[in-house]
């Protein structure tokens, strides 16, 4: 069964997961202050939230100074009719693909890269853009983070 989309929640669930997102460490008596609801509620709603996979799971976030030495960049990508499925396949078994979306748009996929090196990252650029199916690619590299929520 798939879980409830967030505009199916009520308000109380969808400001308890905006909480989390933000401090998945916060204190339940803490969240239970924001919310204005017994700490108990706090604990029945984050319960269900993860039994039902709105709440699929807690991670850590590595601060940017730990990562100063790693390159992010996201490269879109157009791809040949019915490479698709080989491509991500392909992509999949590279460890420096952090994520990797289907889009609307100019691109078929974008996918965030994290390497550790310049020479690295080229490597990568040069892995994609000679796979079979890929017509082309455009590459953007991160400089900074200017807000950062924690999606890649």
């Amino acid at each position: 069964m798939r879980p409830p989309r967030l505009d199916q929640l009520d308000d109380l669930d969808r400001n308890l997961v905006a909480l989390l997102q933000a401090n998945a460490r916060e204190s339940v008596a803490s969240l239970a202050r924001q919310l204005d609801v017994a700490r108990t509620t706090v604990i029945a709603r984050i319960a269900r939230l993860e039994r039902s996979n709105v709440i699929a799971g807690y991670s850590v976030r590595l601060g940017q100074d730990v990562l100063d030495s790693s390159l992010m960049a996201y490269v879109g990508m157009i791809i040949a009719p019915k490479h698709g499925p080989s491509v991500q396949k392909r992509l999949g078994k590279m460890p420096e693909v952090q994520l990797l979306c289907a889009v609307s748009g100019e691109f078929d996929y974008v996918a965030w890269l994290r390497a550790d090196s310049p020479d690295r990252l080229n490597d990568l650029l040069d892995q994609i853009g000679g796979m079979e199916g890929v017509e082309r690619t455009t590459t953007s590299i991160i400089l900074a983070r200017k807000i950062d929520r924690g999606m890649v």
